[in-house]
């Protein structure tokens, strides 16, 4: 019997609102995510240019920088989630290097198994043109392939997703970490969602706020620029970093553009704020998804102490 949920673990998925202050991870996020900025801007510029293998090589560049820098930004958080000394950003980026391969077995891993499932399902479909069995099979398929493909999106949403990563970096392994998720998903799979529900909603919180004083912190900006400056630099192009629109987006958009130095810092000013904007959502996430994994690690914990302490009594 799974352990019930209490104001404390909640609490504990609350407490990740203090993300932003561990600095080390803010860093490693910001520069991870901004590096994986530019290698996307030079693939498509590749792309454009029709030069397709750059343009991949580039976009393949793009996403494992975003994969390691997630992962060395989930290891700092892990350090903090768990209340130990946060390490080195070079020491986290250089294990970093270990986790991710792990991160994608236990994806794929899991991916299969849905796979294996889904396939076995559609095999069974085949039988429903059969004469006289094949309606009433069908009928017991629809309940059954409506549960199996509702477990295969809930598993991913609610456990591969935010769980793979937080037990990759307490440094379990593939066959571990896929162990716990199938484990979670028989005995405590509500249990995950409520927590991870309200992670969502921590972080949903984190980016409204954030979206908040960014437009309106830029509107307001935008207006004080022109009027008090007269700056000749139109008002969609002050706001347009803020957004993380460049020129090229802001011509095909038929918007009116100034290449000027001012309407350049303009998009380099405004393109701070968007990743920051950006980075702090993301930071919060990942906080509540260590949480989250530590409920649930201490609950399973507390079950097995409870039913060894029920064997030893029966003994």
């Amino acid at each position: 019997m799974s352990r019930k949920l209490s104001l404390q673990d909640l609490n504990r998925v609350l407490a990740s609102l203090d993300a932003p202050r561990n600095g080390q991870a803010l860093y490693a996020l910001m520069s991870g995510f901004c590096l994986a900025g530019l290698m996307l801007a030079s693939a498509e510029s590749a792309l454009a240019k029709a030069d397709n293998l750059w343009g991949v090589i580039w976009g393949v560049m793009a996403l494992l920088t975003a994969l390691l820098c997630v992962n060395t930004t989930g290891l700092l958080l892990m350090d903090q989630a768990r209340g130990q000394p946060v390490r080195d950003v070079a020491d986290a980026f250089s294990a970093a290097w270990r986790t991710t391969p792990r991160m994608l077995l236990v994806i794929v891993s899991m991916l299969l198994l849905a796979s294996v499932g889904v396939g076995l399902l559609l095999l069974c479909l085949r039988a429903v043109r059969l004469p006289w069995v094949g309606a009433p099979f069908f009928a017991l398929l629809v309940p059954l392939g409506v549960v199996l493909l509702g477990a295969v999106a809930f598993s991913g949403v609610v456990l591969v997703g935010p769980l793979t990563g937080p037990s990759v970096w307490t440094g379990h392994g593939v066959a571990d970490t896929v162990r716990m998720q199938l484990r979670q998903l028989r005995h405590g799979p509500l249990e995950a969602a409520a927590l991870m529900a309200a992670a969502l909603l921590i972080s949903g919180l984190v980016s409204a706020v954030v979206s908040l004083i960014v437009v309106s912190g830029g509107r307001a900006w935008a207006f004080v620029v022109v009027w008090w400056t007269g700056i000749d630099v139109p008002a969609q192009q002050l706001m347009a970093g803020l957004f993380g629109y460049g020129l090229r987006s802001l011509g095909a958009a038929g918007a009116p553009v100034s290449v000027t130095p001012l309407g350049m810092s303009a998009l380099v000013g405004g393109g701070v704020v968007f990743a920051v904007a950006l980075v702090l959502p993301t930071l919060v996430y990942l906080r509540a998804c260590c949480a989250v994994y530590l409920v649930l690690q201490d609950a399973a914990q507390a079950e097995m102490r409870a039913a060894g302490a029920a064997e030893s009594r029966w003994v």
